[in-house]
């Protein structure tokens, strides 16, 4: 396979309280070295528990500490990420999380899109973070 795939899970277990039935993982190492990092939101990897509930602040360092997890699993670190896409649920998030998510990538200069969003999965998840990255040659 030209791609792989770090921590796969299937929805039927991520998301009980749904009928999906679908396979996915949280990051895809893509042939050449680039790294897709899936969502990150206020839940702790391991366990599946949400933490912050309803603080932006809280949940973004909880989605960054993920990412950076996910990146080290794949070779490569916070400082070899190249874009990420940031969705929160209430413009009066905006300044805790690009706060917050900027102690993390202080010195990274990543392109970044910011989003308004409805909602996300779960209702108590207030932001949301997608990730591009690289592994260094």
């Amino acid at each position: 396979m030209t791609h792989q795939r770090y921590r796969k899970f299937n929805t039927r277990e991520t998301y009980p309280d749904s009928d999906l039935n679908n396979d996915l993982c949280n990051l895809v190492k893509a042939k050449g070295d680039i790294l897709f990092v899936r969502g990150q939101v206020g839940i702790v990897l391991e366990t599946g528990e949400s933490v912050g509930v309803g603080d932006p602040k809280i949940q973004t360092n909880q989605a960054m500490q993920n990412i950076s997890d996910l990146l080290q699993e794949a070779d490569s670190k916070l400082e070899h990420v190249c874009r990420i896409q940031v969705y929160i649920t209430d413009r009066a998030y905006r300044d805790p999380v690009y706060d917050a998510m900027g102690k993390w990538f202080k010195g990274v200069f990543p392109c970044a899109t910011g989003l308004i969003v409805q909602g996300l999965w779960r209702p108590e998840w207030v932001v949301e973070i997608e990730a591009t990255a690289v592994i260094p040659s």
